[in-house]
């Protein structure tokens, strides 16, 4: 079957032009500049970007992934494709290994289908006193051979694991990561400068939610923040809601390090998508109150209930970056980092034609994935 988009403003690798688009068994045959050669279905002159990639999100709709649950996986990934996100990598929270194991386990099985790009191990190897809204009583430190059993219940599936270098055991978990072709992130650290230094060494190539859970940037003490942005073989995350980080911050971090080492990220929990409220985040419980999620025990930021477009968006309107900065933060960049940059992530023939359709305000007008229109949102 062959669609043939029209009258839109197509964001590629190359820049933003007026054109058209041809999508054949769900993948982008021909782009083109200009009026289509022929009939096709008009885009109404908006703009099209490729999918969105989020590679750390917790969940949405009211479900959750660390649940291990696979209906509560499929709701809330169903959830976050109709807000763009047409690639999704199920993040899980601090648990006992059992439970870890378990839900690992179920995941993987929704990675087979294609649901899911891979599983993020957010805990159990980070800092207590970073943890944030982790559960303090099963915080472990970082055992390689602890870690090999996750990945084996993960069949492959495991992607990234994120781990507080200056821990016990922390860079040897760190280079295990990375020899079994996992991704090592730094996060959840109370790492010095040169702490956080020894772990890029060792081959932490990812920050988790850059600022948040790491001690703060001072110029006497840079701490792990400059330590990662300042190192090209790092790639930052920002949670874009406006909680997490001032928009000066992201300004800073994308000026930098570049829209090519800086990924949008939602972080979102499964109060995404719903009202405020009480949910749960692994073994906490969380309060919602005007879309802010904090610990009821506590009132530490617990997730967030962002969505990728709106992070897009507030990354043009609020932050100030350019469509195509955004674009490849939001999709370009993150597939590159999961390594299926050859097939999305931008809008290039040959690729999955993912695609997420906006209106001249940013907001999502339509999502296709794999060639096939989503319900609206």
């Amino acid at each position: 079957m062959s669609t043939t988009l029209t009258d839109a403003r197509v964001v590629t690798p190359g820049g933003v032009h007026e054109g058209w688009l041809t999508v054949e068994d769900g993948r982008l045959t021909h782009i083109g500049r200009g009026r289509a050669p022929g009939a096709g279905e008009s885009l109404g002159g908006r703009h099209v970007v490729p999918g969105f990639v989020d590679i750390h999100t917790h969940g949405g709709a009211g479900a959750s992934f660390p649940s291990g649950d696979q209906e509560q996986a499929r709701r809330a990934a169903d959830f976050q494709a109709r807000h763009g996100t047409t690639t999704i990598m199920a993040s899980l929270v601090t648990a006992s290994i059992a439970d870890l194991s378990r839900a690992t386990a179920a995941l993987a099985e929704l990675c087979d289908d294609g649901l899911l790009a891979g599983v993020h191990l957010e805990g159990p190897y980070i800092a207590p006193s970073r943890r944030g809204a982790h559960d303090p009583g099963l915080l472990r430190h970082p055992s390689p051979g602890e870690l090999s059993g996750l990945l084996r219940a993960g069949r492959g599936h495991v992607r990234m694991v994120t781990v507080a270098p200056e821990l016990p055991g922390g860079l040897e978990t760190v280079r295990a990561a990375v020899s079994e072709g996992v991704i090592a992130a730094l996060g959840h650290s109370d790492a010095t400068y040169d702490q956080a230094r020894e772990g890029i060494e060792a081959g932490c190539t990812v920050a988790t939610h850059l600022y948040n859970a790491l001690p703060p940037l001072h110029h006497r003490d840079p701490g792990p923040v400059a330590a990662l942005l300042e190192d090209p073989r790092v790639t930052v995350e920002l949670i874009n809601d406006g909680v997490h980080a001032h928009p000066a911050m992201l300004r800073l971090a994308v000026s930098a390090a570049g829209a090519s080492r800086a990924v949008l990220v939602t972080d979102a929990m499964a109060a995404a998508g719903m009202g405020d409220g009480t949910y749960r985040l692994g073994s906490m419980d969380v309060d919602v109150t005007g879309g802010t999620a904090t610990l009821v025990d506590g009132g530490a930021i617990a997730g967030s209930t962002l969505t990728m477009d709106t992070a897009f968006r507030r990354a043009v309107q609020d932050v100030g970056l350019t469509l195509e900065q955004a674009t490849e933060m939001a999709s370009h960049t993150p597939a590159r980092i999961l390594g299926i940059d050859s097939f999305t992530g931008s809008i290039t023939v040959g690729h999955q034609a993912d695609l997420v359709v906006l209106n001249d305000d940013l907001t999502v007008h339509r999502v296709m994935r794999r060639g096939a229109w989503l319900p609206a949102a």
